[in-house]
């Protein structure tokens, strides 16, 4: 998200960083009515000085607003201590620096912003992979997915490519899966496990398995390695889905009057110019008057965001909507009259079992959801418009997910604020096409009907 910079950065020396200082507030102005633009911050850069090994300088007098050129011996005849001067110029040093300066204890990166500063932050960066981690599968077919998903770091390393650990990790997943294919196979309902067995060994020594992965690898050739990649993970998730028929915990009592899905469910938008004009061509095509995109909604992580979608869908709540345009959104229309229910905020934080409910993640502290928004064709819902401890219970958005608009690490300033209930798996090359007025002529739920559990009329 853009947020405005002010005609000169400033330094400035405080004991600590209010939460959330760095979180742009641009989504909540859009999206909710209880937050004001008036409130609005130019950005300023703000970095904590240790004086010492002991302690952070606690006395403001010590602190002062440096500007971006300034003589040092104006700060040297100054009241601050000589300790603080040193840190000053280490500190720019370190900000113009690509390199770390090693040896110095008393400058280091608070933990709190390890997130956000670190290049390495491997969150997932499409939907498909995010919906695959999202899977609350048996633990070696998590174990097979992460040594598989390795590889794929591993192809993007432009020079001469580590053929050898690409080997080793896909040994290592073959090893998983031969020892623990009784473990695997019985993580799955009876009523599913033919079909489990004909994946495992479509899995272990089929065509796009991992033995032809293998062979892949060895030949040294990246566009069979990374065909074959795909392949034998989209086998992971198929077998992970079988071992998940439905949540993996129980959700609160409150909670169980809302319609939840128990799994993935799929929807299919048809969306529709609203000046009459045409989507562009597919590959070879003509001129489209409507364009369809595809929904994946993962219950497993938001099954009461997810369950209030569907059931809007089916119930027709969608048809006719107009969707606009603002920033790094695409945001259906505000229409509160389509008897949907004010979810809770609901977000599954990565490594917990279960969501959180009306708690935002802090993700300067780590925080990281399961379900990410810093992808490109992520669906959230925007905020309640009476408290942000809910969702609305109609107004949904697409995010436009753009590394250049981002923190550090990659990570959207929006991140952790809002429920992430599913990502596009197909149409996302319409996304740049849709403008403000365009209209969704239809909405269907084609799959996961029977995954959605509706209140009793009662």
């Amino acid at each position: 998200m853009a947020f405005p910079l002010s005609s000169s950065i400033t330094l400035s020396f405080t004991p600590s960083t209010p939460k959330r200082h760095f979180l742009s507030t641009h989504f909540a102005f859009r999206f909710s009515q209880a937050r004001s633009q008036e409130n609005a911050r130019p950005f300023q850069l703000k970095v904590q000085c240790k004086a010492s090994k002991e302690a952070f300088v606690k006395d403001k007098s010590q602190c002062r607003n440096i500007p971006t050129s300034f003589n040092l011996s104006n700060l040297i005849n100054g009241t601050m201590k000589l300790e603080n001067v040193i840190a000053v110029i280490l500190i720019l040093a370190e900000i113009t620096s690509p390199l770390p300066l090693a040896g110095w204890d008393f400058w280091s990166i608070s933990p709190a912003n390890a997130v956000l500063y670190s290049p390495e932050t491997k969150l997932p960066r499409t939907g498909e992979l995010a919906l695959r981690r999202a899977i609350p599968a048996n633990t070696n077919m998590k174990a097979i997915q992460d040594s598989l998903e390795d590889i794929s770091y591993l192809l993007r390393i432009p020079q001469r490519k580590p053929y050898g650990t690409m080997e080793g990790n896909v040994k290592k997943a073959l090893k998983i899966a031969v020892d623990g294919k009784d473990s695997i196979l019985a993580s799955i309902p009876a009523d599913l496990r033919e079909k489990g067995s004909t994946l495992y060994s479509s899995l272990v020594d089929g065509k796009g398995g991992l033995e032809a992965l293998l062979n892949s690898i060895k030949d040294q050739d990246p566009d069979r390695v990374s065909v074959g990649l795909a392949s034998s993970l989209d086998t992971v998730a198929e077998l992970e889905l079988l071992q998940a028929p439905g949540l993996s915990f129980l959700l609160p009592e409150q909670y169980l009057k809302y319609p939840r899905l128990t799994g993935r469910a799929i929807v299919e938008l048809t969306i529709e110019k609203g000046d009459g004009s045409s989507f562009s061509p597919e590959a070879g095509g003509e001129l489209r008057k409507t364009a369809t995109i595809q929904v994946v909604l993962d219950g497993y992580s938001a099954p009461l965001t997810t369950g209030n979608f569907a059931k809007l869908v089916t119930d027709g709540a969608y048809d006719g909507t107009k969707l606009s345009c603002i920033n790094q959104a695409i945001i259906s229309e505000n229409d509160t009259g389509k008897n949907g229910y004010s979810v809770p905020l609901e977000i599954m934080p990565s490594g917990q079992f279960e969501p959180l409910y009306k708690t935002t993640l802090s993700v300067q502290d780590g925080e990281l959801p399961v379900l990410p928004l810093s992808v490109y064709g992520a669906v959230a819902m925007a905020h309640s418009e009476v408290s942000e401890e809910y969702s609305s219970p109609y107004q949904f958005f697409f995010y436009l997910y753009d590394k250049r608009n981002s923190g550090l690490g990659g990570i959207s300033f929006e991140e952790g604020q809002f429920s992430v209930f599913g990502y596009i798996t197909a149409g996302r090359e319409i996304l740049p096409q849709i403008k403000t007025g365009d209209i969704i002529k239809s909405a269907k739920l084609v799959e996961g009907r029977d995954r959605l559990v509706l209140p009793s009329e009662s």
